[in-house]
């Protein structure tokens, strides 16, 4: 066997991490493009052609979270941070009020950007001195930082002004069993379970009459493929009265075809011309997304992107659902760029149809709304950098 020589190994690795490949001899391949780090992670980084020098290895560490500055008005708690949601969740389960930051602000020399948090002192449970405990406990545990402020006068909107909006805290059912993907179902619950320590709910399908739904503000409904009606019409008359759906993938086409989330796609019509009998799985399977990564510009001022400090994200794909805009642009907080594929093989025909497309739709029903994504934002348990996206879902329903 032949040995790599280690600086050899350390540019291979380098190579590996962060290689983008749009270009493959053979069309049929497994979702190998979506190992792409930085992409992957929503890592900021800069790509330079060679290395002169590759310096020693270094560890990450974690952020050490804590309680800046003690108050008697209010604290602020950044929403940027992998772990808020995981705080956000710690203050509501103890009751203390929160509220969203709709626009960015600055205050006492910091800058906060949309989706900050803020924790009044007044009007809660808690004596001050007993939420400076709480917090500083929760800043450490989500290893992040919370700000104290000693007035509600900024540069923006002050605090008391309605563009901080009160939160409610999340109810959730997750949907599984028989027709639903159980790997999408799994790393939606090891988000929540694991990373974020907040609980929720199995539903199995076949149960699903039986359950009272009102118990939930937020259902999340897996990738899944002709469910039966009798689950539909449970849908239904729960997001009437104020349900929230969170939806992924194929689940779309199923919801759509039940008149629940309405939505226009593009259709790949491609017919096969010169194409065998013994070719024809070829001919087809060139047309799947197996799994690649694409570009997306997003409208940072919209609450599902709160959280996300560029204009653009990198989406793990591996659907042909191509749901075309709405006719108003502040309805499409996600859309596909016009050049969107960064790595990984997608077929010319559908590369057309997917630009300017959107991945996210969010359809009112009755009192409630159904939130549509064509794709899994938690692939793997490894797509860190879409997590956000479904906790924007959970947490902020009813900013849309």
């Amino acid at each position: 066997s032949y040995v790599v020589p280690k600086n050899q190994k350390n540019n291979l690795l380098l190579k590996a991490i962060f290689e983008k490949r749009t270009k493959f001899e053979d069309s049929l391949f497994y979702d190998i493009s979506a190992w792409t780090i930085p992409l992957a992670f929503g890592i900021d980084y800069t790509e330079k052609k060679k290395f002169k020098n590759i310096g020693e290895s270094l560890l990450p560490t974690i952020p050490v979270g804590k309680l800046i500055g003690e108050s008697d008005y209010a604290y602020i708690m950044p929403w940027n941070d992998y772990y808020s949601p995981k705080a956000l969740y710690s203050l509501m389960e103890k009751n203390i009020r929160t509220k969203v930051a709709l626009q960015p602000f600055s205050i006492e020399g910091r800058n906060f950007d949309y989706g900050s948090i803020l924790i009044p002192v007044q009007n809660q449970k808690y004596s001050s001195s007993s939420l400076v405990k709480i917090l500083d406990q929760i800043s450490a545990k989500s290893n992040l930082n919370i700000y104290g402020v000693s007035t509600g006068i900024t540069q923006g909107p002050d605090l008391g002004s309605n563009k901080f909006r009160t939160l409610k805290k999340p109810s959730i059912g997750l949907i599984v069993g028989e027709g639903i993907d159980s790997y999408d179902a799994g790393e939606i619950w090891h988000l929540m379970d694991i990373r974020y320590n907040i609980p929720l709910t199995k539903l199995d399908v076949s149960k699903i009459a039986k359950y009272n739904l009102n118990r939930y503000n937020c259902i999340i409904l897996p990738n899944s493929n002709n469910l039966d009606n009798s689950i539909s019409e449970k849908l239904k008359e729960w997001i009437k009265k104020g349900g929230n759906l969170i939806a992924y993938q194929n689940s779309l086409n199923w919801l759509n075809k039940k008149d629940i989330f309405k939505m226009k796609t593009k259709q790949n019509n491609l017919l096969a011309n010169n194409i065998s009998f013994k070719d024809r799985s070829n001919f087809f399977g060139a047309q799947r997304i197996g799994g690649a990564i694409f570009e997306a510009k997003i409208d940072r001022s919209h609450p599902i992107n709160f959280g996300y400090n560029n204009d653009k994200i990198s989406l793990f794909r591996n659907t042909t659902i191509f749901i075309e805009p709405e006719k108003n642009s502040y309805d499409n907080p996600i859309i596909y760029t016009q050049s969107p594929l960064l790595s990984g093989y997608i077929s010319e025909e559908n590369l057309k149809l997917l630009k300017g497309t959107i991945p996210l739709k969010i359809s009112s029903y009755g009192i409630g709304q159904v939130i549509g994504f064509t794709d899994n934002t938690n692939f793997r348990a490894f797509w860190y950098g879409t997590n956000k996206l479904l906790m924007n879902a959970i947490f902020f329903r009813n900013q849309f």
